[in-house]
This record gives structure tokens, C-alpha cells and sequence, in this order.
């Protein structure tokens, strides 16, 4: 699948399982190994369940590494040690499928799932806050202008930056470097906002270390859980967990537009990206249920217009888009470098 797709989380239960990186001999097994995003977890465990239940084979494992962290578990070589596919919610960079193949990892099938935002949520308790990216950037940036120079970070609360603005702490849960939420929101967000920004001159991503900005892990159901006990802080997530805690949470809108489905979908919602996971096709010998997994996956069942994960948050793409990512899985289209660029 060539086409270079835009940028774009059902609480999860299924069971996590630690995969190390290790360069070995493949050895025959039957249960599906899965890594990467927090993002996509919740749309894997749903299939993995469902795939336990419908067939022979035992439910895939699945741990939740972050896509940074799943991509570098799947790069490490082939063999039984290391992971069949990793879920991710970015594309995978240039740079690591080069060290796939540095490694042996040399036939990689793409497979795009649908879309999904980031949402900039807090407390239901509390009145909407609307927000642009630039006033998110000046809140989590670590250095910001004023007076035409670039200085630390010296807003403390909300009202700080903009008088329309609550007289709140500035505080932000958000996920660690090793997430594709956070790749992602440095892209849509920090380089959107910065770029525009004569201080800069160029793309400014660095996020302040002072506290304002938690690191919450990769588990996004914890942020949730935070959001609950800290009323006056933001969170950082995918869209999906904002939708099945909507009864506790509210979403900010960005830069005028508000987190729906219509909206990401569309890429109206300025912090909408795109989500996937990697196929590692030198395992399928010694894995025989990897496919018959990614599959159903890909099935109109789960990834369609009326399909379960929509249900759990997923945005489905167009129908032209889901027959073509579909076709790519179903021939073990390979990934090319040229691809990625």
C-alpha cells in the first residue's frame, strides 16, 4: 500500500506477555506473539478475544510498549524470541525500517486500520476549556518567547498565557517518549504551533521537564484514573479512551474544532493520525495463525463502516481505503523503503 496516508483508543483485559528482542532460529508455535501502541491495543485485544473464541488457536499475547518501543522489539531480528506483528499508531519511520533490515527483517507487510485523534481532555466536572495548539505549546514548551527571546518556560497557570483562559495549574498528563500519541502530538501540535512562530525558525518539540508535563506511561486507562483524582490537570490519549469515559470526561476542542468521530475522520480535527501494525512475514512458516489473525483484522467484521471497533472508538477510513489496506494484508504486500518517504 503506497499511498501516503495523513497523520490521524473499549477498557482492555487481555492478557499482556513480555516479548524479548533476541536474534534466534524461528521454532513452530501457534500462538500469535503482538507488541507496540498503547493506542491500538484496545482495537488488538478485541480481535485477539475474538479470535481465541472463533478458532482453533489460543488467544495472541499482546503487550502494550508504545510504538517507539514495539517497532525496536520487531526490528531486533526473526526468530521465536522476538514479536510476530507490532501495532503502532504512526507510521514507521524511515530510520527503523532500515534497522529492520539491518537486522534480517526484510519482508514487513503494512497494514493500515483506520484513524483515530488525540484528544486533550479533563475532568467532566469542570467547564469546557477550549484550546488552540498554540496555547497548548506555550503551556508544555520548554522554552517559549517573550520579549522576542527564547526563555524556560515561566507560565505556571492557564490564565498565564491567555487572560480567556482559567486562573488553573498548568498540569498535563501525557504519554512517554516511547508512545506514537506522543510522536504524534509533537508533530500536530509542537511543530504545527512552532512553525508559526517567528522565535523559532524551525520545527520545536522539546517538552518542559519542570512538572507541568507528567510522564504517565503507556498505559492510558492510568491517565483516566489521574484526570478522576486531579481535577484541575489535562490528559493526553487517543480518542477512543475520551469516548468510553465519557460520562467522567470532557474533551477540549482544538483550534474550534471538537473531538468527534465526523471530525477526526475527515481530518477536520487537527490532531487526527492514522493507525497500523507491521506483519513480520518471515514468521509466517513457524506462526501459522499470524495471518488468519491479521485477516480477520482487517475484516469489514472489525474494521468497517458498522464493525466492532468502531464500537470501541476506531474511525473507520473511506471504503476504497479499507479494501486497498485490506488487499495489501491478504497478498503480503511488502513494505518498501520508498513507501515510508
Amino acid at each position: 500500500m503506497n499511498r501516503i496516508l495523513k497523520s490521524r483508543t473499549f477498557k482492555t483485559t487481555v492478557i499482556a506477555a513480555a516479548a524479548v528482542g533476541v536474534v534466534g532460529v524461528a521454532q513452530a508455535r501457534d500462538q500469535v506473539r503482538i507488541v507496540g501502541s498503547s493506542t491500538v491495543y484496545p482495537f488488538a485485544s478485541y480481535v485477539a478475544e475474538e479470535f481465541g473464541a472463533t478458532t482453533e488457536y489460543p488467544t495472541p499475547v499482546i503487550e502494550s510498549t508504545g510504538s517507539g518501543g514495539g517497532l525496536r522489539l520487531f526490528c531486533n531480528g526473526v526468530g521465536d524470541d522476538t514479536p510476530d506483528i507490532t501495532n503502532a499508531s504512526r507510521r514507521m519511520k524511515p530510520s527503523e525500517f532500515e534497522r529492520c533490515e539491518e537486522n534480517g527483517v526484510t519482508d514487513i507487510t503494512e497494514a493500515f486500520i483506520g484513524y483515530d485523534g488525540i484528544a486533550f481532555a479533563q475532568s467532566g466536572e469542570n467547564d469546557a476549556m477550549p484550546v488552540t495548539r498554540e496555547q497548548i505549546f506555550l503551556a508544555l514548551a520548554a522554552q517559549v518567547p517573550v520579549d522576542g527571546e527564547l526563555v524556560d518556560n515561566p507560565y505556571t497557570q492557564w490564565s498565564d498565557i491567555d487572560e480567556s483562559l482559567p486562573d488553573r495549574k498548568i498540569a498535563v498528563y501525557g504519554p512517554p517518549t516511547t508512545s506514537g500519541t506522543r510522536d504524534a502530538f509533537e508533530e500536530l501540535v509542537m511543530e504545527a504551533a512552532s512553525e508559526d512562530m517567528e522565535a523559532y525558525g524551525e520545527a520545536y518539540t522539546d517538552i518542559r521537564s519542570d512538572g507541568a508535563y507528567i510522564d504517565a506511561g503507556e498505559n492510558d486507562n492510568l491517565i483516566v484514573q489521574r484526570l478522576a483524582e486531579n481535577k484541575d490537570a489535562f490528559g493526553i490519549f487517543g480518542y477512543s479512551f475520551l469516548e468510553e469515559n465519557s460520562d467522567s470526561l470532557i474533551g477540549s476542542s482544538i483550534d474550534g474544532v471538537k473531538p468527534t468521530p465526523e471530525a477526526i475522520g475527515s481530518g477536520e480535527y487537527p490532531v487526527s493520525r492514522s493507525l497500523f501494525f507491521y506483519v513480520k512475514n518471515q514468521h509466517a512458516e513457524n506462526v501459522p495463525p499470524m495471518y488468519e489473525y491479521a485477516n480477520m483484522f482487517m475484516s469489514e467484521q472489525m474494521i468497517g463502516d458498522m464493525g466492532y471497533l468502531k464500537g470501541i472508538g476506531l474511525i473507520p477510513a473511506p471504503q476504497d481505503m479499507r479494501e486497498e489496506a485490506r488487499n495489501a494484508v491478504e497478498s503480503k504486500e511488502q513494505l518498501e523503503l520508498a513507501d515510508l518517504k
